[in-house]
């Protein structure tokens, strides 16, 4: 069985490949995903948090992704990398409540269960890249 966490961030996860497809808002995004699917309620606001965060950080980590995933160029990645790898990126750069080791576990754990079998070499990768950047290191200490 897996832990709430990792449970919410398949969900944060589901959401931002949601709205890569349909363009909505965050907010509605995450009101469809509530309203379709059973989340624990005291995972919505880490849900919320993730998917909220991400989005607002979007510029920002795409910038990254593609400094990082080199020779692949966003829009040419597959939806489900590109997600998990925004997610993660999003934990490592801009929240400090997970230890970088486990974000880049769990992400993982997401490509492999929801990408290709090369998906989870990929997100460790990059994710891996986006954690020894310069970048990581600025928004860790500020």
């Amino acid at each position: 069985m897996r832990g709430k966490r990792s449970q919410a961030r398949e969900s944060a996860f589901k959401v931002l490949y949601q709205l890569d497809v349909t363009k909505d808002s965050p907010q509605e995004g995450l009101e469809i995903f509530f309203r379709n699917h059973r989340v624990a309620a005291d995972s919505k606001p880490f849900v919320t948090r993730l998917v909220e965060g991400t989005r607002a950080h979007l510029p920002q980590i795409d910038e990254l992704l593609t400094k990082y995933a080199t020779n692949w160029a966003l829009t040419r990645m597959a939806m489900v990398d590109r997600n998990i790898l925004r997610l993660g990126s999003f934990e490592l750069l801009f929240s400090d409540e997970t230890p970088p080791k486990v974000v880049i576990n769990e992400a993982v754990e997401l490509a492999k269960r929801f990408g290709t079998p090369d998906s989870g070499k990929f997100v460790n990768g990059v994710l891996d890249s986006v954690h020894k950047s310069d970048e990581a290191k600025i928004s860790r200490s500020s």
